[in-house]
């Protein structure tokens, strides 16, 4: 078994010989300072395990039964989440995160030291000892691998809170197998990308609570607008995923040319554009007035008249599952004899959050469906060689492949990407297909040709070679989709 004060001195000890000052760090080699930001992470990890379970201790000690004799409550606080966050200066979330990270870990620990006293008992028969190895909580692998540090107390949070608790519909071993898995894979994600990965085994497993936690999602929507005591107005607000992509998809639309996006061939456009990214105004300060001038319009309009031209858009992705799923609930073809099929389901682009059969019929009625076939290999089928620029069309293929940049770590969406041609169109012959193509946003596109990384391919799977300068190696590291499982 693991011995925690043992490796947290190990640990401790690695970084003290990083040295003590900011001057010790900057003279270190590139190689000692990433190795040396490792330690730190391992030390952090091994700290952040102390403080959940002495955070499970004090929310233990501050039980509501309790009363004014729990600890927090001897302290003034009204919970122990709150007592922990004042003494340790740190956010709400945090507290709660490591306040229900600790009590997973000490309800598995109390649960297992149980069962070994069963198991050591001689009177102890197979009934009982399957009684109290029931006891012992599904999310145990997540407690034992905090223990033994392999696994942050960020990530476990992103699990447990992903996951999501037991139900009716989703039983202790479809999650436990559902754990199984993602631990697997862990080990090569931030803590992000975790709760994304974990979230999206959840919806897998509960297709049919989609709607429901839509509608909560929708439920949960404001919008406030006060006036602060120096006059200046403030606006703070919360939408759900569909309305709350549109509003992205709006000022994403105004400040394109900020962010390094298309590039205009139209010379009334590409003015347009250049003057935006001309304009003194921070991207911030842009969004404000452009709201302005919204609202503006929005109020001078003629009340009868329908919008017309191009908007902001949103785009929808289902499989053909989804679209026949709908189909067949209008004609009204499920009838008592007839099996039900799982409920299907869709995502925005972009967004991890999946959207039921109902939206997706909404919005299939509002703009129609673009197909998208994929061969037997899950490769989006080529297109040829005639024009060196991906179409809008092969984009928007790319989009439902990527789900935004390939890059390993970069959150960035479709909208925020641009179309990479893996072989080069001159040097390398390089075709303009789906195939030769990946989706990585304008930072990591200029890195990947600046500093001479490549993107090779086998098959469907795209992986990113460094160059030598910082692997000399060059191991090929895998690249994932970033969208979210249909």
């Amino acid at each position: 078994m693991t011995n925690l004060a043992e490796d947290f001195r190990q640990a401790a000890d690695a970084v003290a010989l990083l040295g003590s000052s900011s001057a010790d760090l900057a003279a270190l080699p590139d190689a000692e300072a990433l190795a040396g930001q490792k330690r730190i992470a391992c030390a952090r990890r091994l700290l952040d395990t102390y403080a959940a379970l002495m955070a499970a201790t004090i929310a233990d000690r501050s039980r509501p039964e309790l009363g004014h004799s729990g600890l927090a409550a001897q302290q003034g606080y009204l919970s122990p989440e709150a007592l922990i966050q004042n003494w340790t200066g740190s956010s709400k979330g945090d507290a709660y995160k490591l306040v229900a990270v600790g009590t997973m870990m000490a309800d598995t620990e109390a649960a297992e030291k149980l069962v070994e006293e069963v198991l050591s008992s001689p009177d102890t028969d197979a009934v009982e000892v399957a009684e109290f190895v029931a006891k012992v909580p599904w999310q145990a692998p997540i407690a034992r691998a905090v223990t033994a540090g392999t696994l942050s107390v960020d990530a476990a949070e992103s699990i447990r809170a992903g996951l999501g608790q037991i139900d009716a519909a989703v039983t202790a071993e479809k999650l436990g197998a559902a754990l199984e898995s993602l631990l697997a894979e862990v080990s090569t994600l931030n803590a992000d990308e975790v709760f994304k990965r974990a979230r999206r085994m959840r919806d897998h497993l509960d297709e049919a609570g989609i709607a429901a936690r839509e509608k909560q999602a929708h439920d949960d929507r404001y919008l406030k607008v006060y006036r602060l005591s120096n006059g200046n107005v403030r606006l703070n607000g919360l939408f759900a995923p569909e309305d709350g992509e549109f509003v992205l998809s709006t000022f994403d639309s105004i400040t394109g040319p900020r962010r390094g996006g298309v590039r205009f061939v139209d010379k009334e456009r590409a003015a347009w554009a250049e003057k935006m990214q001309d304009d003194p105004r921070s991207n911030a300060q842009i969004n404000a007035d452009s709201l302005v001038q919204l609202l503006t319009i929005a109020g001078e309009a003629d009340p009868g008249r329908v919008f017309g031209g191009r908007r902001p858009s949103v785009r929808v992705i289902v499989t053909e599952k989804a679209l026949k799923t709908g189909q067949t609930v209008q004609a009204g073809q499920t009838g008592p004899d007839q099996a039900a099929e799982p409920a299907a389901h869709g995502q925005i682009e972009g967004n991890p959050v999946p959207i039921s059969q109902d939206t997706i019929d909404r919005l299939l009625c509002d703009t129609g469906t673009r197909g998208i076939k994929f061969d037997e290999d899950g490769q989006i089928i080529n297109v040829g060689r005639d024009e060196r620029l991906f179409t809008e069309a092969q984009r928007a293929a790319m989009a439902v492949r990527d789900g935004g940049c390939l890059w390993v770590g970069c959150d960035r969406s479709p909208a925020w990407s641009e179309a990479h041609h893996i072989s080069e169109w001159l040097t390398d012959n390089g075709y303009t297909d789906l195939a030769n193509g990946v989706l990585l946003c304008h930072p990591h596109h200029l890195l990947l040709h600046n500093q001479h990384w490549k993107i090779t391919r086998t098959k469907t799977q795209y992986w990113l070679r460094p160059p030598a300068e910082v692997d000399p190696e060059q191991t090929r590291i895998v690249l994932q989709s970033k969208r979210t499982g249909l």
